[in-house]
C-alpha cells in the first residue's frame, strides 16, 4: 500500500542544502525510516536527477554497520566516501541514536565524542548534505538541536493524519473514520491483515518498542510505575492532571507509593519520546500560563485505545485526541484556554467560575478558538458549549467541531459548525 506523506516531503525538500543536519524526529514506528530512504530518496531521483551513486544510505541498526556505531570510524567511513567527488552528495543516517559515545583519544579525561561531533563535521563537506533519523528517547529528546550548536533543522514527523490515512485506504468516509479513531495511524498498522492483528501489532509496540527504549536509555528501575503512569494518561486523555493527582491516583488504585517527584521524571521521559504531548491552561484574558494542571493527549489514538485493551472507547475523549493531533499536523501550538466570569448561582450569589475552550490554537499572529464537541442533543448543551466564547473578549475565529452534523454552517454568533469529517480532512479551516 502505498502512503503518501506529502507535507513531510516538502519539508524535507525545502530545507535542501542549507547548511545544516536535517533531523527528522517522532515516535518510533510513525515512518521517519519510510520518509527518508524512499519517498525523499525518490524525489531526488525524480525531480533533482540525483543518481543512485550519489546518495550514501548508512542503516546503524544493521549490525553489518557496527562499526559504524564508533562516531569516529562514521566520521572516518563518510570521508573516505566524499574523497575525489566533487558533484553534490547526500547522506542519509538511520537510526543515528545507535552511534555511542567513545572517549576522546587526543584529549585523555576529556569530553566524550559523539554522533553529533561527527554530524557537525560533515557541516563543513560543502557537496555533502546531510539527513538523519532516530527513534529513542534520547533522539527524541527536545534537546536534541542544541547538541548540533544551532546547525540542526527539525522535521517533526507524527502518525498518519486522518487526511493521509483516507488517502491511502479510500472507501466510505464515514467508515474510515471509525477505523481511524479505533487503531489510529501507525503505518504498519494498516498492513496488518485484520483487526485483530492490527490490536496485537499496537499493543506490542508500548512492551517492546518504547517502554524497552525508555528503560535501556533512561535507566529506569520502577518500570511498574512507568506502566501506571502510561496507564493513567490514556484512560484520562483530555482530563485536566497533575504530577500530585497522579501519585494519589498510583497509590490507591495499584499500591503504588511514589512520589509526585518521580512522577514527573517519568512524565517527562513519556513526553520526551513523543508518546505524550502536554496541553497547558492557558488564562487568555489574564495572558499567562497555569503551572498545574495540564493535559495529555497521546501521539495516536489507537495506542491510546490499544493500552486500554480496546475497553474504554469513549468516543468523546477519543474525538478530542484527534483534533488536538490534527492541530499539531498543521503546525499550531495548542493550549486549553481559560476564561474567567462572574455568574449568579441558584442562591442568588455571584461566584467568579472558570470556563474551558478545548483548544487555544495560535500560529504567528493567527488565534482560532476550537472546541470539540460530539453532540449536541439540546440548547442547554449547545449554550454550555457557546459560552466560553462570548466571554473571551475579542474577534478570532471560532469553531465548534462535531459529529452530529453534516454540511458546515454558521451559527447567528458567526461561529462554525463543521463535521468531524469535513474539519480533517479540510486544513483551510484551521
Amino acid at each position: 500500500m502505498e502512503i503518501k506523506r506529502d507535507k513531510y516531503l516538502a519539508q524535507l525538500a525545502s530545507r535542501m542544502w542549507n547548511g545544516q543536519v536535517k533531523v527528522i524526529t517522532g515516535i518510533r514506528r510513525c515512518g521517519k525510516s519510510y520518509l527518508l530512504k524512499r519517498l525523499f530518496k525518490q524525489h531526488l531521483a525524480e525531480n533533482e536527477g540525483v543518481r543512485e551513486r550519489s546518495i550514501l544510505v548508512l542503516d546503524l541498526d544493521d549490525d553489518s554497520n557496527i562499526r559504524l556505531r564508533n562516531p569516529l570510524e562514521l566520521s572516518a567511513f563518510v570521508r573516505k566516501w566524499m574523497k575525489g567527488r566533487t558533484g553534490k552528495s547526500y547522506l542519509f543516517i538511520d537510526e543515528i541514536q545507535m552511534c555511542d559515545e567513545v572517549p576522546n583519544p587526543y584529549v585523555p579525561g576529556g569530553k566524550s565524542i559523539t554522533f553529533c561531533d561527527s554530524l557537525n563535521g560533515f557541516l563543513h563537506i560543502d557537496n555533502l548534505d546531510v539527513y538523519v533519523t532516530g527513534s529513542n528517547s534520547k533522539m527524541l529528546s527536545r534537546d536534541i538541536l542544541t547538541e548540533f550548536r544551532g546547525r540542526g533543522d527539525e522535521v517533526r514527523l507524527h502518525p498518519l493524519s486522518f487526511g493521509e490515512y483516507f488517502a491511502a485506504v479510500g472507501g466510505d468516509r464515514a467508515d474510515a473514520l471509525n477505523r481511524y479513531m479505533r487503531f489510529g495511524g501507525m503505518p504498519f498498522a494498516l498492513n496488518r491483515p485484520d483487526n485483530a492483528a492490527r490490536e496485537e501489532y499496537l499493543k506490542s509496540l508500548f512492551k517492546e518498542v518504547y517502554f524497552k527504549d525508555i528503560i535501556e536509555r533512561k535507566k529506569v528501575e520502577r518500570t511498574d510505575v512507568l506502566g501506571f503512569v502510561t496507564d493513567f494518561l490514556c484512560s484520562g486523555v483530555g482530563s485536566l492532571t497533575n504530577p500530585t493527582k497522579i501519585a494519589n491516583s498510583l497509590k490507591t488504585n495499584y499500591d503504588c507509593g511514589v512520589s509526585k517527584n518521580t512522577v514527573c521524571t517519568y512524565l517527562d521521559y513519556l513526553t520526551d519520546a513523543f508518546m505524550f504531548s502536554e496541553a497547558k491552561r492557558y488564562d487568555i484574558k489574564g495572558r499567562s500560563y497555569f503551572d498545574y494542571p495540564s493535559k495529555y493527549y497521546c501521539e495516536d489514538v489507537g495506542l491510546r485505545n490499544a493500552r486500554t485493551d480496546f475497553r474504554q472507547m469513549e468516543m468523546t475523549h477519543i474525538m478530542e485526541n484527534v483534533i488536538y493531533n490534527e492541530l499539531k499536523v498543521r503546525g499550531y501550538s495548542v493550549d486549553v484556554g481559560v476564561v474567567h466570569a462572574r455568574e449568579t448561582n441558584r442562591n442568588g450569589n455571584s461566584t467568579r467560575v472558570a470556563r474551558e475552550i478545548d483548544f487555544v490554537v495560535n500560529k504567528s499572529s493567527e488565534r482560532v478558538y476550537v472546541q470539540s464537541a460530539y453532540a449536541l442533543q439540546d440548547e442547554e448543551k449547545r449554550a454550555s458549549e457557546l459560552k466560553p466564547f462570548s466571554l473571551t473578549g475579542d474577534s478570532f475565529r471560532k469553531i465548534i467541531v462535531r459529529n452530529d452534523v453534516g454540511m458546515r454552517w454558521f451559527d447567528e454568533h458567526g461561529v462554525l459548525n463543521i463535521s468531524i469529517q469535513d474539519f480533517l480532512t479540510d486544513d483551510s479551516v484551521v
